[in-house]
C-alpha cells in the first residue's frame, strides 16, 4: 500500500475508511482550494444527539444540535461533474456554531482526493442511481470495502424560493490540526418532505437516521468553498 497520510489520516466514520487497493490507484490532488461549484441537490434535517457527536473527530466535537443529510449532483466543479452523498453534523460550543462532515461519498476519484487533501472531508467512493428529478429516488451504494446504502425520495410541498447560503466547515486534519473553511452561495430552493433509507454494516444509521424528514430540493445552486484556515 502506498503511504498517503493526507488521505488515510483523515478521520471519519467506518463507512468512509479507504481500502488499500483504492489508495494505491488514487491520483494526486490537481485541484487545490478554493472550489466554485454549480449543482442541484436534495437535503434533509434530523436530530443530533450522542451518536451524531460521536461520529465527528474529537477536535471538532461539540454539542450535536442536528444532522444535515444530502445528495448533490454537481454540474460544474474544478474536477468535473460528479454525484455526492453526505452527512454533516451541526455542532455548537457556547455561542459558536459550525458543521463537520462525518460521512461523504462520491463517484469521482479526483473529487475524493481533493476533498480529503484540501479540507479533510472523509470522502470515499460510491455508485449512484436516480437523481433530483420530481419524485425520483436518489441512491448511493458503497463502492469500496464497506457495505452501505443510502437513498432519499423527496416530495415537494411548497413554492421555490431564492436563498443565500453561509456556513463554516470545521474538519480535523491528519495529525490533529483543525481547519475552518467558509462556504458562501445562493440557490433556488423548494421545501420538501424526504423519505430516507439508510442501511450499513457500520454505525451510519445510528446518526444519519432513516425515516421521513423535513428537507428541501435545491433546484439550482452555486457556491464557493475557500481554503481552510488553521485554528
Amino acid at each position: 500500500m502506498v503511504d498517503r497520510p493526507e488521505l488515510t489520516g483523515v478521520g471519519g466514520v467506518p463507512e468512509t475508511q479507504l481500502g488499500g487497493a483504492l489508495v494505491d490507484r488514487l491520483p494526486e490532488n490537481l485541484a487545490p482550494a478554493p472550489w466554485t461549484c454549480r449543482c442541484e441537490a436534495v437535503v434533509w434535517l434530523s436530530r443530533g444527539g450522542r451518536a451524531a457527536a460521536a461520529a465527528t473527530p474529537s477536535a471538532v466535537r461539540g454539542r450535536a444540535l442536528g444532522v444535515v443529510g444530502g445528495f448533490v449532483r454537481y454540474a460544474e466543479t474544478p474536477v468535473g461533474a460528479y454525484d455526492e452523498v453526505l452527512g454533516l453534523v451541526a455542532s455548537a460550543a457556547g455561542r459558536r456554531g459550525w458543521g463537520s462532515v462525518a460521512f461523504m461519498a462520491v463517484d469521482s476519484e479526483a473529487s475524493l482526493v481533493g476533498g480529503r487533501t484540501n479540507w479533510a472531508m472523509p470522502k470515499t467512493l460510491a455508485s449512484f442511481t436516480g437523481g433530483v428529478g420530481r419524485g425520483e429516488t436518489f441512491a448511493a451504494t458503497g463502492a469500496d470495502e464497506r457495505r452501505w446504502r443510502v437513498s432519499a425520495t423527496p416530495v415537494r410541498v411548497g413554492p421555490a424560493l431564492p436563498v443565500r447560503l453561509v456556513g463554516t466547515a470545521r474538519q480535523q486534519f491528519p495529525g490533529g490540526a483543525v481547519g475552518a473553511a467558509h462556504l458562501t452561495g445562493r440557490g433556488r430552493v423548494r421545501p420538501a418532505l424526504v423519505q430516507v433509507e439508510v442501511a450499513s454494516d457500520g454505525p451510519l444509521p445510528a446518526w444519519l437516521r432513516p425515516g421521513r424528514h423535513l428537507g428541501a430540493v435545491i433546484e439550482s445552486g452555486e457556491f464557493a468553498l475557500d481554503a481552510p484556515s488553521p485554528e
